[in-house]
C-alpha cells in the first residue's frame, strides 16, 4: 500500500473518473505539489484530458515493467510542471490478460502494479490512479496500491449500481490484499444545476448504501456539457480554460498554496487555446470552482484522516 495513493474508481463508465483525476492532478500540480497520475484504463482517455496523446506509449512502460524483470517504469515527465504520468492505452489491456494468465497458473499477481509504483512513490506528494470501469483484475491491482479510494457517481441507477459493485470489491481488498485501504468518499458527478431533487435522491441512495452520511462529499461536480467537451478536445483542464477567459478569476490556487506554504506557479497558456477559450461557454468558471472545492475538501479529508502529509 502506498500512503499517498488515491484511486478513483466506479464499476460503470461515464461517471467522471478520468475528468476528476485529470483536473485534480492539474490543480495540485499548479499549487506546487509533486503529482503522479496513473492511467490504468485501456482506453487511455487521461491522455485526451491532459493533452499528451501524441507522446503516449499506450501503457507500454507499465506493461514492460510488470512483465519483464529489471525493466524500469518510466513516467512521462512534466505534462504540466510538477505533474508526471504513467500512460494508459492498448498495452494495459495486454497487461490485464497477461496477469490473468499468470494468476491461472497459480502465481501471485494482485500486487504487480503496486510493486512497480513503489520505487517511484517517494518522488511524489500525491499519486492519483484512474481505474477502468469494468476490468476486475485491473481494479484489483489498483485496490492493492492505494491507501484511499474515491468513488465518483452520477445520479442514474446504473452508476449507483456501479458504486455498490466497487464497494464489494473494496471490502474484499480489505480482507485480502490491502487491509489498510480506506474509502475517502463518494462524489456526485455530472449533476444538473436545476436537478436538485434528483441530486438529493442520489445523495440519499448513496448514504443508504454506504451507511455513513459523512462519506458523501459536500462538493458536487455539475453537468456543464460545453466546457467539458471543449476541454477534452483541446487537451486543457477546466481551470486552464477559466484562466484564459476574459473575466477569469486569477486567484484559483490561493487556498491550496496556502496549505502548501509555497509560492506561485501555473501552466502557461498557448495562443491556440487562448483563441479557442474565447468561444467557450460562460459556465466554465463555475465548473472550475467545483473542481477547486473538491480539491479543498479532499485535502481536508486527507488531513483529518491523519495518514498522508499534504
Amino acid at each position: 500500500m502506498l500512503q499517498q495513493a488515491i484511486i478513483v474508481i466506479n464499476g460503470k463508465g461515464g461517471t467522471g473518473k478520468t475528468s476528476i483525476v485529470a483536473n485534480l492532478a492539474g490543480l495540485f500540480a499548479a499549487a506546487e505539489y509533486r503529482v503522479l497520475a496513473v492511467d490504468l484504463d485501456p482506453q487511455g482517455n487521461l491522455g485526451r484530458d491532459l493533452g499528451y496523446l501524441d507522446m503516449s506509449d499506450g501503457g507500454q512502460s507499465l506493461f514492460s515493467a510488470v512483465m519483464t524483470p529489471g525493466a524500469p517504469l518510466v513516467p512521462l515527465r512534466d505534462i504540466r510542471p510538477g505533474l508526471d504520468v504513467i500512460c494508459g492505452g492498448e498495452y494495459i489491456e495486454d497487461l490485464s490478460s497477461a496477469l490473468a494468465a499468470r494468476s491461472q497458473r497459480g502465481k501471485e499477481t494482485t500486487r504487480a502494479v503496486r510493486d512497480q509504483l513503489a520505487p517511484l512513490a517517494g518522488d511524489y506528494d500525491l499519486i492519483l490512479i484512474d481505474c477502468p470501469p469494468g476490468n476486475r483484475p485491473l481494479q484489483q491491482q489498483a485496490l492493492s496500491v492505494a491507501h484511499y479510494a474515491l468513488i465518483p457517481t452520477r445520479s442514474d441507477d446504473a452508476s449507483l449500481d456501479g458504486l455498490v459493485r466497487v464497494a464489494e470489491l473494496f471490502a474484499a481488498a480489505r480482507e485480502t490484499t490491502n487491509p489498510d485501504i480506506e474509502l475517502i468518499g463518494v462524489v456526485l458527478f455530472g449533476i444538473g444545476s436545476r436537478a436538485r431533487r434528483i441530486a438529493e435522491s442520489a445523495r440519499s441512495t448513496v448514504i443508504r448504501d454506504l451507511g455513513d452520511a459523512t462519506l458523501v462529499f459536500d462538493t458536487e461536480i455539475r453537468h456543464v456539457e460545453g466546457p467539458a467537451q471543449d476541454c477534452r478536445r483541446l487537451g486543457r483542464l477546466v481551470h486552464e480554460i477559466e484562466a484564459e477567459l476574459p473575466d477569469a478569476q486569477r486567484a484559483r490556487f490561493a487556498w491550496l498554496r496556502a496549505r502548501r506554504g509555497q509560492g506561485s506557479g501555473r501552466h502557461r497558456p498557448d495562443p491556440e487555446s487562448v483563441a479557442a477559450a474565447v468561444n467557450l461557454a460562460a459556465s466554465a468558471p463555475h465548473l472550475a470552482g467545483d473542481y477547486q472545492r473538491l480539491a479543498e475538501e479532499l485535502l481536508n479529508r486527507l488531513t483529518k484522516m491523519s495518514e498522508v502529509a499534504v
